[in-house]
Parts: structure tokens; C-alpha cells; sequence
């Protein structure tokens, strides 16, 4: 009677098991797929999804992104040529219809204005830039697909999200899935291919998708044409089982929460405390542990925090946060999560906010108070594509971080002008990035007047800028420890501001005058610039048509530390300087000479074998 019983009772726990696994299926989903999902378990075969007719559509508009190799006034290279069907592919090669991002390849990284790395970044993280798209119907994705026409490989995440970015009313749950994700690659061909990888299935409709690219190993910049999102507009089964997710706000400092067994006292039953089993781990010194610990990502310090009261005193120490990147964690990062990291980041110095706090997931009074918590010892803040930034923003950097050496403010084009005026109170600033934004003449010159320190500067694409002579002036002026110098796609910068700025900067180690058409090479501002910066060593000169072979052969005699150099686009140089170049400057390791018409590839195949640890770039179309 006993065995029937047991029987009775193991039939009976299997039961409310198999019902429970029922229950958690069915809260995401409705009634009908809980019982298909039922069915699916009873005859032991895979749920399928339900017959739905698939779209197909191309994305409709362009609606983020963090850097582009093309112009804001115009189309060529920019990202906005991914919207609609595409323009290349199947093509290859190098399209000014394509979508380009600014940078590839480890160049950037071992220029003199690259940004030191932060710690604890974690290694799945691989993103380097982003953009995102929106897609005129919402539905349940099935597939993804990319044309990539020219060197592939570099993307490293799809994510979709829950918000729909064409609604009149503000999102007020903004979800972020990963639909795929992967590490960069080197492709063996530059050759164009339809990039769909396996995604898989998430629990809401989306019409919002997120491309994130790493081109570090690319030998050239990548070129996106189209992105197909194919969908349902039912709802599809989902696993049985989903993973739970500690979040970096997951955190408390109740005493109440850590068991007694991780603790490092016990209660005796006389009342007094303990030591517990904690083997020799915490008799250790206290900075080796520190050391230690110092070794974890964010995610997991936070959940080690959770473990012992031993533990989630050196998690908690605010040594451990010193340095913080939080750009790994974009689509999680709240005001909450602020407030709960804020108390352990009292002695903050380098602060990485970079992609975070966009559709409302930051406030003005969230980031204030951790700001004004936080900003006395901060040296360093990177807030690049942050749109939640306003001008009281800004005016709470410049009240709480006195001390502020580096900012970056890189492609926050949602800024107005007026909000900049409030960096000039940065005397301190040595690192400035202001790629892609918004800032006018008036600013400019007003944070050039008090920041004399500055060393690194970028105003790319910074279309607001009226005159760009006035500006090289002041800099000549004001800054002449100037290193290194980003004026890409100014429109207006002329022969006499190069003069007066190369000749007042004589520090600059790189100089990027990138597609800068009002310079020309007959008025001699080349040379003079070669003459005037022997220390220089990355030099961009890109589509300007006028340089010539004086300029090179000057650059030769005068530069002999160059490492960098970009010459795309002229018709005036030939072999025989270049080779002039080649010998003269040892150190050079980049070297573009694509659309350069009298450099073939017979002669970039003959100087490689000549000088081989030069990376020639000569691109191609078919």
C-alpha cells in the first residue's frame, strides 16, 4: 500500500511541476499558445510557429547613429543612404551611395588623440559604433539581413526594441533585446555579401533595430547599402525557459540580505561573535583583495557585492570605482542604477556615459545628483551620442567637475548652441571632442579663450561654425601646446587660418584637414604646414584635389616622424615623390592613396614590395 502511495505522491509533484512550467510559459503569451506549447511537450516535438504571413521591409528611416564618414549637408558616405532598397548591391567596391562609418583598422587607436582605454570593460562588449533604423510596420522579427558591399565583417551586434519610434505618445517602457551577437572578423575578401545571421525570437513586436560594428580588424572602411527586417505579425513561441538577468541596479545594502554563512562573524550562542569558514581568504590584506576584485566587471562586482558582508565591503569600496565605464550597459542604465552606484563612487575619476539615457531612460535630476555626488574627483567624462544631455546638463558638468581634463561630447547633435558656452568654465580642459555638434562661433571662441591647457581637440563636421580662420587664429593664439587638431569637412578654412595656426601650434602631432576644399596647394599652405610642424605624424589631407608633388617631397625633407598620411582623391602626385616620401619617413605605417589616378595598383604592388611595413589603401569599384 506504501509503494502506491510513493507512487501517488512522485505522480502528484510531477504534476504540479509540469504545471508550473505551463504557467510560467503562458504569462508572456496568450491561452492558445500556452496550449500549442502543451501540445508540444506532450508529443515531445519542438513548438512551431504559427502560420503567419512574413513581411518584408527595408528600413524606413534612419534615426540614430554615432559617426559617419560623409558630410551633414549632403548624401555621399552618410548613413542616411541605408534608408530604402539599395543603391549598390550586389555590387562591390567603394560607392559614395553607401552608408560609411568615420573610422577602421587599429589607425585611430594609435594616433596621439586616441582615448586611453577603460577597465572592466567586458570582453563580449565589442561595439565600437552604432546606428539606428526604423521600419514602418512593427513585427515579431524572423530575420535580419544586411548588405555589406564593401569590406565586410564589422558588425557585432543586432538589437531590437520595444519602442516605436513613429508614435505621437513618449515610450514609457523601452525595452532593448539582443537579436544576434558576435565578434568582429576580417574577411578574407573586401567582395560584397547579404549578411543574415540566425537571430533569435523575442517575446514583443519591434519596428526599431539597432546595428552595432567593430571595424578594428577591417583593412579598410566597411560599407553597409540595406537592411531588410523580416517578421510576423502573430506572435511567435518562445523557449520554455528564460534565464534570469542580475542587473547592475540589482544591488541593496541591507545588512539583512547577506546569510550568515558568507558573513564573516557568526552569532555564537553565547552571544558573542564568531569567525566563520571563510578558509584563509579573509585574512588576507586588505589591498590584495582590493587587487583582486579590481579584475571583475561591473556586472559581476555588483553580484559579489550580494554574496558576504566581507565582499560587499571591498565591492563596495569606492577604490573599486575610480575608473567606470558604463557604455557596455546602454540599454539597461537607469536613474535608478545611477543612484545605486552613486554612494561607491565617491573618488571617481574617469567616467565613460557614452550611448546611455536616450528615450527618457536618464532624467536631468538623476544625472545631476550623481554628478554633483560624484563630479569633485572626476578628470575624465566621455558622453558621446547622449541625448538626454540639455543645457542644465551641461551647466551642472561645469558647476561639479572643476577639475575636468577630458570631455567628450562627440556626436551629441541634439544640443542647442547656447548649451556650450558652459564648457569655457572647464579651464581645466586638456581633451575636447565636439565631433558633429551643433556648436557655434560665439562658443567656440569663448572656450578657446579660457581653456589655454587644451591639447587634443576635434570640431569635425561642425557645420555651425562660421569661420573657421577666426578660429585657427585663436588657436594660434591661445593654444600653443595644441597636439592634435580634427577639423574635418570644415567648409571654410583658407590658406591664411592654416598659416597662422601651424605657425602659432608648432606642437600638432596630427592634423586632419579631411575633404577642407577651400585650401589649395598653389597658394604654398602645404608646404608651409610641412615646414612649420616637424613633429607631425598623421597628416590627412582627403579629397583635395590640388596636392602635389612639392607637398610631399616637403613633407618628406620636414617630417620625418610622419606615420599617418591620407592623399586620397589627387590627380598631381606621382610614384617618384611618393618613393621620395617612403624613404625619408621610416616610421610611416598608413598610407592612402585611393582615387589617386597616376598611383595604380602595379605601382601600390611595387612600393609594398619595396616597403613592406607600409599598409597601402587603394580602393576600387566595380
Amino acid at each position: 500500500m506504501s509503494s502506491w502511495y510513493l507512487l501517488f505522491l512522485m505522480l502528484t509533484l510531477l504534476s504540479m511541476f509540469y504545471y508550473i512550467c505551463l504557467r510560467r510559459r503562458s504569462r508572456s503569451g496568450t491561452r492558445g499558445e500556452a496550449l500549442t506549447s502543451r501540445r508540444a511537450v506532450e508529443s515531445g516535438q519542438r513548438a512551431v510557429l504559427p502560420v503567419s504571413v512574413e513581411v518584408e521591409q527595408y528600413a524606413k528611416e534612419v534615426l540614430d547613429f554615432s559617426s559617419h564618414y560623409g558630410s551633414e549637408n549632403s548624401m555621399s558616405y552618410t548613413m542616411w543612404n541605408l534608408a530604402g532598397v539599395p543603391n549598390v548591391y550586389p555590387s562591390s567596391g567603394d560607392f559614395t551611395q553607401t552608408a560609411v562609418f568615420r573610422s577602421y583598422g587599429k589607425w585611430w587607436e594609435q594616433c596621439v588623440s586616441a582615448w586611453p582605454r577603460f577597465r572592466r570593460v567586458p570582453k563580449s562588449f565589442h561595439s565600437y559604433d552604432y546606428i539606428e533604423l526604423g521600419f514602418e510596420e512593427p513585427v515579431y522579427p524572423t530575420a535580419v539581413e544586411v548588405f555589406e558591399t564593401y569590406y565586410p565583417g564589422a558588425i557585432v551586434q543586432i538589437l531590437a526594441c520595444s519602442c516605436n519610434p513613429f508614435s505621437q505618445n513618449p515610450p514609457t517602457d523601452v525595452r532593448w533585446e539582443v537579436l544576434w551577437s558576435g565578434e568582429p572578423t576580417k574577411m578574407l575578401t573586401p567582395q560584397a555579401r547579404q549578411f543574415s545571421p540566425k537571430i533569435k525570437h523575442i517575446s514583443f513586436p519591434t519596428n526599431l533595430l539597432r546595428l552595432e560594428v567593430n571595424s578594428s580588424l577591417l583593412d579598410y572602411y566597411t560599407e553597409l547599402d540595406a537592411v531588410i527586417l523580416r517578421g510576423v505579425k502573430e506572435r511567435p513561441l518562445l523557449a520554455l525557459y528564460k534565464m534570469p538577468v542580475i542587473d547592475i541596479s540589482d544591488l541593496s545594502d541591507s545588512e539583512e540580505e547577506f546569510s550568515d554563512v558568507g558573513g564573516p562573524f557568526r552569532q555564537g550562542t553565547d552571544g558573542k561573535n564568531q569567525r566563520t569558514s571563510n578558509g584563509y581568504f579573509d585574512r588576507l590584506p586588505y589591498e590584495l583583495i582590493q587587487l583582486i576584485l579590481s579584475h571583475l566587471t561591473l556586472p559581476d562586482l555588483c553580484r559579489l557585492s550580494q554574496s558576504c558582508k566581507l565582499l560587499h565591503q571591498h565591492c563596495c569600496d569606492p577604490l573599486q570605482y575610480t575608473q567606470l565605464s558604463l557604455q557596455p550597459f546602454w540599454a539597461r542604465l537607469s536613474d535608478a542604477s545611477l543612484e545605486h552606484l552613486r554612494s561607491r563612487c565617491t573618488l571617481l575619476q574617469r567616467l565613460n556615459l557614452s550611448w546611455t539615457g536616450n528615450r527618457g531612460a536618464l532624467t536631468l535630476t538623476g544625472f545631476s545628483s550623481f554628478m554633483k555626488a560624484c563630479g569633485l574627483s572626476l578628470v575624465c567624462l566621455e558622453m558621446s551620442c547622449c541625448h538626454f544631455l540639455n543645457e542644465a546638463c551641461l551647466e551642472v558638468i561645469s558647476q561639479s567637475c572643476p577639475g575636468l581634463q577630458e570631455l567628450n561630447l562627440s556626436s551629441c547633435d541634439r544640443l542647442n548652441p547656447q548649451a556650450f558656452t558652459h564648457i569655457s568654465k572647464l579651464t581645466q580642459l586638456r581633451r575636447l571632442v565636439l565631433y558633429r555638434t551643433k556648436i557655434e562661433q560665439t562658443a567656440i571662441l569663448s572656450i578657446l579663450t579660457f581653456c589655454i591647457e587644451l591639447r587634443h581637440l576635434n570640431l569635425g563636421s561642425c557645420v555651425r561654425i562660421e569661420d573657421y580662420d577666426v578660429v585657427a587664429s585663436m588657436l594660434a593664439t591661445r593654444c600653443r601646446t595644441l597636439c592634435s587638431l580634427d577639423l574635418w569637412r570644415c567648409r571654410n578654412l583658407t590658406d591664411r587660418g592654416l598659416a597662422e595656426l601651424v605657425s602659432g601650434c608648432r606642437m600638432l602631432e596630427e592634423l586632419d584637414l579631411g575633404w577642407c576644399p577651400t585650401l589649395q596647394s598653389s597658394t604654398g599652405c602645404f608646404q608651409h604646414l610641412a615646414r612649420s610642424l616637424p613633429r607631425l605624424r598623421k597628416l590627412f589631407l582627403t579629397a583635395n584635389r590640388t596636392v602635389c608633388d612639392s607637398d610631399i617631397e616637403e613633407l618628406a625633407a620636414s617630417c620625418p616622424s610622419l606615420q599617418h598620411l591620407d592623399i586620397l582623391g589627387t590627380r598631381l602626385v606621382n610614384p617618384a615623390s611618393l618613393k621620395k616620401l617612403l624613404q625619408s619617413c621610416p616610421q610611416l605605417v598608413l598610407l592612402d592613396v585611393s582615387f589617386c589616378s597616376q598611383i595604380d595598383m602595379r605601382v601600390v604592388q611595387e612600393l609594398s614590395g619595396l616597403f613592406q611595413n607600409v599598409a597601402f589603401k587603394k580602393s576600387f569599384t566595380q
